[in-house]
């Protein structure tokens, strides 16, 4: 598998988004889909990046900087032709490796809360995240769920 910072430009990366929107419609109420657009994801706090295998998308990933010590991810999602490959851990590893490069102390994220998310959750709790609190612009909801860990090295 081969991560590359990618320019959203795409149309396979596109699809890749628009999937994962998709999805979240299926299992969250609109003012509760926290996923990222396109556009959104151009912004220059973001970085994106994406993973390939022999010119397939299987994946995606972002990093948004909060502030200088505590990044969030963002658009975690493996290619539904592709689950259970470790796309997601290889991903979450390069996210985790990142933020340390950065010297962030903090990274945390938001996920859905209902059963649809739970691999989501074990795979985040796999790697060292625990609950918490909202953050960042977040607000409490029964369809969220608010995970942080802290950065090896930071």
């Amino acid at each position: 598998m081969d991560i590359r910072l990618d320019d959203l430009r795409s149309a396979k990366v596109a699809a890749l988004l628009q999937e994962h929107l998709d999805d979240m419609a299926k299992h969250s109420p609109p003012e509760n889909i926290h996923a990222l657009d396109l556009e959104r994801l151009r912004r220059p706090e973001i970085t994106f990046w994406t993973v390939w295998e022999s010119g397939q998308l299987l994946g995606c990933s972002a990093i948004r900087q909060l502030d200088a010590m505590h990044g969030e991810i963002k658009s975690m999602r493996t290619s539904k032709h592709h689950r259970r490959k470790g796309v997601a851990a290889f991903m979450l590893q390069h996210i985790l490796d990142e933020a340390a490069r950065r010297g962030y102390r903090r990274l945390s994220l938001e996920t859905g809360s209902p059963a649809a998310f739970e691999p989501a959750r074990q795979l985040y709790a796999r790697f060292g995240f625990t609950y918490c609190g909202p953050f960042g612009e977040y607000v409490d909801t029964s369809y969220s769920v608010f995970m942080t860990r802290a950065i090896r090295g930071a």
